[in-house]
């Protein structure tokens, strides 16, 4: 996914992460775990993200900017802080390196170019079983298991002090 060239498009789509090893045991390994698209419906000002922005971020980028790495560290007993000012919350360098590390051995992605991703996302997600989904995907039966250590993650961080 880092390689140069890059083999995801700079073009919009939909995209999906599935890992050879879960990051839960509830799980299943091998299968789709989450989607995203690039960019998100803007009405008012166009975007700049696209399949690879996004993808790259996933990928390499911090809790803080990646709904996806946020969980996937959650789920793998990261310890989540505030960070710089103390409005962001990551992993640390430590733990993003970490987790940048358990996705470049497990994490797989696939992806799909479309002009107006934002019209599909609602549908996949109800589709799907897409379990490391938060939004729109209430009905999952994984969706409260994942809200509560996600929360519980944040109430922690906030009692710690920031670090650098």
């Amino acid at each position: 996914m880092l390689t140069r060239p890059s083999p995801v498009p700079a073009a919009a789509g939909i995209y999906g992460w599935h890992f050879d090893e879960t990051p839960a045991q509830d799980l299943v390994a091998g299968r789709l775990l989450y989607v995203g698209i690039a960019p998100r419906h803007m009405s008012n000002r166009s975007s700049t993200q696209n399949l690879r922005k996004r993808v790259r971020y996933h990928f390499r980028g911090n809790a803080a900017g990646s709904t996806l790495r946020l969980t996937l560290g959650c789920l793998l007993g990261l310890e989540l802080r505030r960070v710089g000012s103390g409005g962001r919350m990551t992993f640390g360098r430590v733990g993003e390196t970490s987790l940048t590390e358990w996705m470049a051995e497990h994490a797989r992605v696939c992806w799909l170019e479309h002009d107006e991703p934002w019209t599909m996302e609602s549908d996949l997600i109800a589709r799907l079983d897409v379990p490391l989904n938060l939004d729109q995907n209430r009905h999952n039966g994984f969706h409260a298991t994942l809200s509560k250590l996600r929360a519980d993650a944040r109430t922690r961080a906030r009692q710690l002090p920031v670090t650098a």
